[in-house]
């Protein structure tokens, strides 16, 4: 019973890592490839190849090993990547002003 448990709890765990790779790729491939020189990233190529060889190693190849690079490669991409490229984009602002500072509107010192 506690060995199906853990199983299963790897299952989720597997596929948690697949649905990263694949939001990750996604993203990846909808950006611009300006935005990424803009950022100051590498190139969009780069990460398509890399986040490509991670969905196809969490579908295809289960060695763990190359699975958390792959969640490790996909992490950085959010975490670091697609803000920088959401930034440069200007998908950053939602209503805000021209006068909103980065920890909310300036007013002068009032």
């Amino acid at each position: 019973m506690l060995l199906e448990a853990f199983g299963s709890i790897l299952q989720l765990l597997y596929l948690a890592m697949l649905v990263l790779a694949v939001v990750a790729l996604v993203f990846a491939v909808t950006a611009r490839e300006d935005a990424y020189r803009a950022a100051d990233k590498q190139k969009k190529s780069f990460w398509l190849i890399i986040l490509g060889i991670t969905v196809f190693v969490n579908l295809v190849i289960p060695i763990l090993f190359l699975q958390i690079a792959g969640v490790i490669a996909s992490i950085v991409f959010m975490v670091d990547v697609r803000p920088a490229l959401k930034a440069v984009s200007g998908g950053g602002r939602r209503g805000g002003s021209s006068s909103d500072g980065p920890y909310g509107p300036y007013n002068g010192g009032r």
